[in-house]
């Protein structure tokens, strides 16, 4: 079933308010699908009764119901996001395109001896990306433990 094709008496009104009332303060992942149970958009929420609230303006008369999965942390959100939104693509998503792009480790495969670096923006070069990472502090950090735990082995 197409969504232009359903008829204002075949939706059902979404509660909001109680919808909004009911929700967590919690970090986590909500998903908003339309009336053919499709979802429309993924996002990532540090508070999520702060920022699903903010999108009935815009979205409202596209959404049908909304499911929510709190997570224990912000960057547990994050690779949820990224998940659900690689796995169903949906249409109102551009992939973690929403003001800023999120760093990776970039392992390159394409030299003699290979490189572990920092990476934000297309991922075009040949190589393995690890993340997305929630800031590039977390890329150095991480980094930073890798070395150091190699050439604490040598």
């Amino acid at each position: 079933m197409d969504i232009d094709n359903v008829t204002e008496a075949n939706r059902h009104e979404f509660d909001v308010k109680g919808f909004l009332q009911g929700l967590s303060e919690a970090p986590g992942v909500y998903r908003m699908f339309d009336v053919c149970d499709e979802i429309i958009y993924v996002g990532k929420a540090r508070n999520l009764k702060k920022r699903v609230s903010s999108y009935f303006t815009a979205l409202v008369t596209h959404i049908d119901h909304i499911e929510v999965t709190t997570t224990h942390t912000e960057t547990e959100a994050l690779i949820l996001e990224n998940n659900l939104i690689k796995q169903h693509k949906p249409r109102y998503n551009v992939l973690l395109r929403d003001d800023k792009s999120y760093p990776y480790i970039f392992l390159s495969t394409e030299q003699e001896y290979p490189r572990l670096s920092l990476q934000r923006g297309a991922r075009k070069q040949k190589g393995r990306y690890f993340g997305p990472y929630p800031n590039a502090g977390a890329v150095r950090e991480t980094l930073n433990l890798i070395i150091s735990n190699s050439t604490m082995r040598r």
